[in-house]
């Protein structure tokens, strides 16, 4: 007899989540459902319902599918990611008649998988002769996103599941083939059905070791020497909670300045100037912090000052619009630009633009979807939709918040102020003579001032009601 009337596998891409999915679905009375609260699609891509519910009705009422997973078998459940509708997650945490089964595996090899499936479009293999092989690049900056975002993901369930006296079923990757870890998996769940062996349909898509799937080997053994962060998928026990924002700091290349970036920031800028106090660029800075590091840059530089620059929200929001939904570029988010345009209806172009309104993609056109994208923040924000609050957008008020977790920043300077600021936070700690603050505003920023009007302010004060009153920012023009 169960004590739970449903259940959530906690995992992310690449974990081994398709293969225990394919394990739990052979167990008599137990379904698993897939992604059924990916923002993407629900279930499985390129279906268009899940047990009678379409994606626009789970998006105003997620729910109505949990109820309809629940009554679906005996003991029903899905997959869940960090990036899938946190008002699920909510729900599911707080509930203890959910079973939670938490899927790890190590965040180096699930980040490299990734890629590897990103570069050939292969994300599932049943037949070992259609298997894609490829080495790919490490991309440290990259990887500590991921680890970041992970990270996060981690402690926050961590965190939920303590406060309320719950416990989990833990399962590493390297455990999926074992049937008597599957069993005892089937025993957590309080179902009497048990498994003869290990379902064999899927299998294994990059075999080979480390050194031949990374082109950049060594560089990326390199890089993970300065983290503290290692093998994090083969515990169950999470490490502390981290300041979120750690990985982005920048400091200056000797001096005691450091930089605690507020996403969609004018950081390229910044980084610039503390290249040039201590004589330098922009990539002589120190990058790439972990709490360790950031220790020992405190503990080397007794006088040192830490400091994050806020900027307008109307001037954030559309620099994160601009970088992150509307770009082709590096950085952009083209899977939650194609939900933005189904669920939310932006009007934004289906493959993004390049800016140089050789597209058809005009003023009228942006300021029409950076309105929309405005009025999406403010459920965004609030917790309305199945989409995450990226830090790219976030209000920059919990942001800070989240950096207290390690340490405030000394000052917190403002945008416009900086020509006069950063010189004297150099003073503090006895630079005389201080590089020239070369202002940084987005390179879009002269789309924005073009459109801007009492409507987009209205939206963007609705939207970040939090941070007009906590920071006492007036009209942006």
């Amino acid at each position: 007899m169960t004590n739970f009337d449903y259940f959530i596998v906690l995992a992310e891409m690449r974990t081994g989540s398709n293969l225990l999915e394919a394990n739990l679905n052979t167990l008599a009375g137990v379904s698993c459902h897939g992604e059924a609260f990916n923002p993407s699609f629900v279930g499985r891509p390129k279906t268009e319902e899940l047990l009678g519910i379409d994606q626009a009705t789970r998006e105003e009422n997620p729910e109505l599918l949990l109820e309809q997973i629940k009554n679906s078998d005996a003991l029903a459940g899905f997959r869940f990611f960090h990036n899938h509708d946190p008002r699920i997650l909510q729900t599911c945490i707080a509930d203890p008649r959910c079973a939670k089964v938490i899927l790890t595996r190590n965040p180096v090899d699930s980040f490299v998988s990734w890629k590897i499936a990103q570069a050939t479009g292969q994300w599932k293999l049943t037949n070992p002769t259609h298997a894609k092989t490829i080495s790919v690049d490490f991309e440290p900056d990259a990887f500590v996103a991921y680890l970041e975002a992970l990270m996060a993901f981690q402690a926050r369930v961590q965190h939920a599941l303590q406060t309320s006296g719950q416990t989990a079923f833990y399962i590493g990757y390297d455990d999926l083939r074992d049937v008597d870890v599957m069993n005892g998996l089937a025993a957590f769940l309080g179902t009497d059905s048990r498994l003869s062996n290990i379902n064999k349909k899927l299998k294994k898509q990059n075999p080979e070791p480390l050194d031949q799937k990374v082109r950049n080997f060594d560089e990326m053994q390199q890089a993970l020497r300065g983290m503290d962060r290692f093998d994090l998928g083969r515990t169950p026990n999470f490490e502390p909670k981290r300041g979120p924002a750690i990985p982005t700091y920048v400091a200056a290349p000797k001096s005691g300045l450091l930089y605690m970036p507020l996403r969609s920031g004018p950081d390229a800028a910044i980084c610039s100037w503390l290249g040039a106090v201590d004589g330098g660029q922009s990539q002589d800075v120190i990058v790439n912090f972990s709490q360790r590091s950031l220790r020992d840059w405190q503990i080397t530089r007794s006088k040192h000052r830490t400091f994050a620059v806020l900027r307008h929200p109307v001037a954030r929001a559309h620099a994160a619009f601009c970088d992150r939904i509307l770009s082709r570029q590096k950085g952009s988010f083209p899977e939650l630009r194609a939900n933005l345009r189904k669920v939310h209806k932006l009007p934004v172009p289906p493959d993004g633009t390049d800016f140089s309104n050789e597209d058809g993609y005009d003023e009228a056109a942006h300021r029409a979807a950076f309105l929309a994208f405005l009025q999406f923040l403010k459920a965004n924000l609030s917790g309305q939709t199945s989409i995450r609050v990226d830090p790219s957008w976030a209000n920059q008020h919990t942001l800070l918040q989240g950096m207290s977790q390690f340490a405030l920043p000394d000052v917190i300077l403002r945008e416009d102020d900086l020509h006069h600021d950063l010189p004297h936070l150099a003073s503090q700690i006895g630079i005389g003579n201080s590089p020239e603050w070369v202002a940084g505003p987005h390179p879009e920023n002269d789309r924005l001032s073009a459109i801007y009007d009492p409507q987009i302010e209205r939206a963007a004060q609705s939207a970040y009601a939090l941070d007009y009153r906590i920071f006492g920012f007036e009209s942006w023009a």
